[in-house]
């Protein structure tokens, strides 16, 4: 027999709740965005700083991704139908993907861009680059104050905030590079501070994109062994077997379980089913899960298990 833990009409409405949520504050921080960016562009043609039109850049691509974590939190809301019989949720992770690629792209342009700096410095206007920042770490703090109410265990919505982050750590460093040249005229500042940031865009990039990759390959939520796992369900008085087990995350921060469980001849199937449900919600905050029970003497089942096979010691 078989049986699918359901979430339920509230848990739905809840999540609809929070998503709305997450919109609103992402909406704020992308018109925030957008408006400095525009000015920056002008500000920087005008002064014909190469440092603020890179920061500007830096902004279209924050403006981006919360674009793409806005469109991909539409599609995630959209009911399960046709073959998508989880919905579209994995467009958060795909979002977050894009997110954690373009991040380690806009480090690599940058490095480039820094080191060439370094070698052949251009003429700054320091003061213009210093006032500007100074707007700038302003304006990215109340960004990325907006995406931090925002529900952020979500990795598309942490793709979002990571962007903004390392946004406003740049504009920290064009500010302390301005602050620089203006009092001693040391232009290779810009360089050096813009490797800096290049440094921490690829520790976001690198962490966004290793933990989306975990979900999209299907393996099993960070701080959950399986193998320990298999073994607790295998001890549950009644159970003789336990195997197919599969744990893994649909989209970040709904994670889902499915097993076969063979109970002894004679044991109570109903009973072990729900004892086993209520394990892995109480200590492991399962509560999707699809479990197969049948009695250990059953012919037929599972000939060839895929993984390991857990059996009470």
């Amino acid at each position: 027999m078989s049986h699918d833990h359901d979430h339920g009409p509230g848990h739905t409405h809840s999540h609809g709740v929070s998503a709305d949520a997450d919109r609103r504050w992402l909406t704020v921080a992308l018109v925030l965005i957008t408006g400095f960016m525009l000015v920056e562009v002008v500000v920087g043609m005008l002064a014909q700083s190469l440092a603020l039109i890179s920061d500007a850049a830096h902004m279209l691509t924050d403006a981006a991704s919360i674009v793409l974590a806005l469109v991909a939190m539409r599609l995630a809301a959209r009911p399960p139908r046709g073959g998508y019989t989880f919905g579209l949720k994995r467009a958060e992770i795909l979002s977050a993907q894009a997110n954690g690629l373009t991040l380690l792209l806009l480090g690599a342009w940058l490095a480039y861009e820094a080191v060439r700096r370094l070698i052949d410095p251009p003429q700054v206007q320091g003061g213009l680059v210093l006032v500007t920042a100074l707007a700038g770490i302003v304006v990215n703090v109340a960004a990325a104050w907006c995406l931090s109410r925002a529900n952020r265990s979500s990795l598309n919505v942490e793709g979002a905030f990571q962007h903004v982050l390392n946004d406003l750590y740049a504009f920290i460093a064009t500010a302390v590079a301005g602050g620089v040249m203006l009092l001693t005229g040391f232009v290779r500042a810009d360089g050096i501070a813009s490797l800096i940031v290049v440094v921490l865009m690829v520790k976001a990039g690198v962490g966004l994109l290793r933990e989306s990759g975990r979900i999209l390959l299907e393996a099993a939520p960070a701080g959950l062994d399986p193998g320990a796992l298999g073994a607790e369900l295998a001890a549950v008085p009644g159970v003789a077997e336990v195997h197919d087990l599969h744990v893994w995350q649909i989209t970040s921060g709904q994670p889902a379980l499915s097993a076969h469980i063979l109970v002894v001849p004679g044991g109570d199937c109903h009973a072990i089913q729900a004892e086993i449900e209520h394990l892995l919600v109480q200590r492991h905050h399962l509560d999707h899960t699809t479990l197969q029970v049948d009695h250990a003497a059953a012919e037929g089942h599972c000939v060839e298990p895929h993984g390991q096979v857990y059996r009470a010691v």
